[in-house]
């Protein structure tokens, strides 16, 4: 079992102790994980980079990752397999030899 996997479990028990499967459709779990995502980005508003607060960041992070992790459950996703497909796909997309040190875009390299 990955580590992926016992998160995802813990997630679930967790969700199904308090009856709130009812509510974790996708398109509510996508909902949510932008807003989570939204309020990671609210900790750097308006501040220097450096000055977010690190609690706070790791709070919505794991919320970030507690609502990807389930939407990729609800739609019988791989954690592992979709990420490591898409570095794979990204790095036909980035070649080292192109991409190394700038940040364009791949239609721009």
């Amino acid at each position: 079992m990955s580590d992926f996997s016992v998160i995802t479990n813990a997630l679930k028990k967790f969700r199904d102790e308090r009856d709130w499967e009812q509510f974790h459709n996708s398109k509510d779990l996508a909902i949510a994980l932008s807003i989570e995502a939204n309020e990671l980005l609210e900790q750097f508003l308006w501040k220097d980079p450096t000055a977010a607060n690190k609690d706070r960041l790791k709070e919505e992070l794991a919320d970030v990752f507690a609502y990807a992790f389930l939407l990729a459950d609800k739609l019988d996703l791989d954690v592992e397999k979709i990420v490591l497909d898409k570095i794979k796909k990204n790095g036909e997309k980035y070649p080292v030899d192109k991409a190394k040190g700038t940040a364009k875009k791949y239609n721009e390299l």
